[in-house]
């Protein structure tokens, strides 16, 4: 229980659903192990214990005497400067939550920005491509780049381009990469960067093993 600070409590249960959502269905459909699901508490378990310690703070903000007082002053000040309340937005809204997927670009393990993409059909957002839960590899370097015919049934591959910063909300701006694959939740799978040799394993470890020709 804590107490219901901006939703917090109701978006880690909504992001809950999602992150295990698909990976039951992939586990169901014999697609991938039982292993994947392994990574639903290993993925959420830190991000509601960081709710529960947020809501605390927020609780014991609250307590009329002179000391919390001084430090909910302090803690204006605080949020009045650009970067700490950026931070702070960004954690309230859970977009900053970071799975840890190892070592590489500030892109990996983070939630994909919804950029406004250019493709061949025109015009796109990238979390349009998600509507259909599933996952997406998005190539934004020359088209045609990537061959993932191994998933083709399973992994959308899309070509496109994108004009602008790359922003994430806790971090600022990020080095553009060359291709990102996004799970079905949003979150960026694997960055590439130029070589791509390590595709097909992040390809397999979260979306089975590649189909037999």
């Amino acid at each position: 229980m804590h107490a219901p600070d901006g939703g917090q409590g109701l978006n880690t249960g909504v992001q809950d659903a999602v992150n295990l959502g698909w990976k039951l269905a992939q586990v169901v459909k014999g697609t991938s192990p039982e292993s994947l699901l392994d990574t639903y508490h290993a993925e959420r378990h830190p991000v509601a214990a960081r709710v529960l310690r947020n809501t605390m703070a927020s609780v014991a903000l609250r307590r009329p005497d002179d000391r919390t007082k001084a430090l909910r002053d302090t803690m204006s000040e605080l949020l009045g400067m650009d970067e700490p309340r950026k931070r702070f937005a960004a954690m309230m809204s859970g977009l900053d939550i970071h799975y840890d997927f190892g070592e590489g670009h500030p892109l990996l393990g983070r939630r994909m920005p919804d950029l406004h993409l250019i493709t061949a059909s025109g015009p796109l957002r990238v979390f349009t491509l998600l509507h259909d839960a599933r996952p997406v590899l998005l190539n934004l370097g020359e088209p045609g780049g990537f061959d993932i015919t191994p998933w083709a049934t399973r992994v959308q591959s899309i070509d496109a381009k994108y004009v602008g910063a790359w922003e994430l909300p806790d971090l600022g701006a990020v080095t553009a990469p060359t291709a990102v694959l996004i799970r079905p939740d949003g979150h960026v799978a694997w960055v590439g960067d130029g070589a791509h040799l390590d595709l097909p394993d992040a390809l397999t470890t979260w979306f089975g093993p590649p189909t037999a020709a």
